[in-house]
């Protein structure tokens, strides 16, 4: 199936990790880990924490406006190409704890630093919107060399794309993800327990506010 952006440019999903291992960039998953994209352990733990009643986060559906239409049967019918209505903002957004989450979720192959060619200006205006609503923005990158995940918050983002517009370095070095964000231990399940490190930013964010439970 042809998928296109509003602009009329096709889409590219970007490669999967299977594909990445066959050119030789092998990674050391776990068993019960192996083969999961960055996606589905975040799907996996907003399930966990939906289940629980502890957070009520989902993936945003994209609107696909359908083209073109094969009918190869009576009662089949195939897609053969559609667009998207509209750019997308962020991956996933919800409720929790009293505030409002919004996110974006990213993985990068490279060692030293988090490419900004990953993020798009339109989501780093939805980002901002966010914020001057008091919800919380971030980013939850992986980086599949290490198998690190990190909550960078929207603030330390921002830092980064606007010294790239004044002409400045194109990337977030590593150093300053560990320095600045906020890595997010994996565990057995879900496989990664975000809430918990998302609080310790809220708390850090607020500056004197009093703090909250951290989740258990």
């Amino acid at each position: 199936m042809t998928i296109r952006y509003p602009n009329g440019k096709l889409y590219t999903p970007a490669p999967s990790v299977t594909k990445t291992e066959k050119q030789g960039k092998t990674k050391d998953f776990s068993f019960s880990n192996r083969g999961k994209t960055l996606e589905d352990e975040i799907n996996e733990a907003n399930d966990y924490y939906l289940e629980r009643r502890l957070a009520i986060i989902h993936k945003k559906p994209v609107p696909v406006q359908i083209v073109k239409v094969e009918y190869p049967s009576r009662s089949a019918a195939v897609i053969k190409e559609a667009y998207f209505r509209t750019p997308s903002t962020t991956d996933y957004n919800g409720v929790w704890n009293g505030h409002y989450i919004d996110f974006d979720a990213k993985e990068t192959a490279s060692k030293t630093s988090f490419p900004l060619k990953n993020i798009h200006t339109h989501q780093m205006t939805h980002m901002q919107q966010v914020t001057e609503q008091h919800g919380v923005a971030f980013i939850i990158i992986r980086f599949s060399a290490f198998e690190r995940y990190f909550i960078l918050p929207y603030e330390v983002l921002q830092k980064a794309w606007q010294a790239m517009t004044s002409g400045e370095r194109k990337s977030i070095p590593f150093s300053t993800i560990e320095k600045e964000a906020y890595e997010i231990p994996t565990s057995y399940y879900p496989r990664i327990d975000y809430l918990p490190v998302l609080q310790q930013f809220i708390v850090a964010k607020s500056h004197g506010f009093e703090s909250e439970e951290i989740i258990e």
